[in-house]
């Protein structure tokens, strides 16, 4: 499972190109695909190592509507299961306000030849908006009791902070999420808060990033042997 959940509809770019050599510009079209790939030191999902903090490889691709509809795809490689993710969304994201954006949506986290019993749906709904420089995004994903979570329901809360420093390819970001459960979702006390903050530097399509993840799961929970305990990860993608 992801550290943080990709929202197409908040990454894709809609841009216009040069009619002749005239100031007229060709309509966006109504439908805009993107992706990207990338090479992180160790895939955390909500402060949670998911490659025995190792380095993985992932890709994701995404289509979106006009409309505001949009589906995509994202992949990792992992240390359980098949050693393999695989996750699918779908949803929908628009303007309510000036400024905030709404997103509503689902994700089927699965794991090929893991069986139907360790994958996961997950709804999620996000309110996004701007204080000053600063990109804000706060977030709920809830997961209904099924068979993967031992019949346990998960309810996961975040918020996200971005901003670029003026005149430089450099962006800093802070993330704070809480998940509760009895299911292994939510830590093995039943609740545990998750934090980072990062910085990144693109140039063209490349972003190389490094961020220190942490959580608050106590040492006599085996917080090093879950993987929960603080670590720099560097993580370099690159955007089509």
């Amino acid at each position: 499972m992801r550290y943080s959940h990709l929202t197409f509809a908040a990454l894709m770019l809609a841009g216009a190109t040069p009619a002749f050599a005239q100031d007229v510009t060709d309509p966006a079209p109504p439908i805009t695909i993107s992706g990207g790939a990338a090479v992180v030191s160790d895939y955390r999902f909500r402060g949670f190592s998911q490659s025995n903090e190792e380095a993985a490889i992932q890709g994701s691709i995404g289509i979106e509507h006009e409309s505001g509809f949009y589906l995509g795809t994202w992949g990792s490689s992992i240390g359980f299961a098949n050693g393999t993710e695989i996750d699918f969304f779908g949803g929908y994201a628009t303007e309510v306000a000036p400024g905030i954006g709404f997103d509503i949506g689902a994700t089927y986290y699965a794991y090929p030849g893991g069986g139907a019993d360790v994958d996961i749906i997950e709804p999620y709904v996000a309110l996004t908006g701007e204080l000053g420089p600063v990109s804000t995004k706060l977030g709920l994903a809830y997961a209904p009791a099924q068979e993967s979570l031992g019949d346990e329901s998960s309810v996961y809360i975040y918020t996200d902070l971005g901003t670029a420093l003026p005149g430089t390819p450099i962006a800093l970001s802070a993330h704070l999420g809480y998940a509760e459960s009895d299911s292994f979702l939510g830590g093995p006390d039943g609740d545990v808060f998750d934090y980072s903050i990062g910085a990144s530097v693109t140039y063209s399509a490349l972003t190389l990033g490094v961020a220190y993840v942490n959580t608050d799961v106590d040492e006599s929970l085996g917080k090093e042997a879950l993987g929960a305990d603080g670590g720099v990860v560097f993580s370099l993608s690159a955007s089509f």
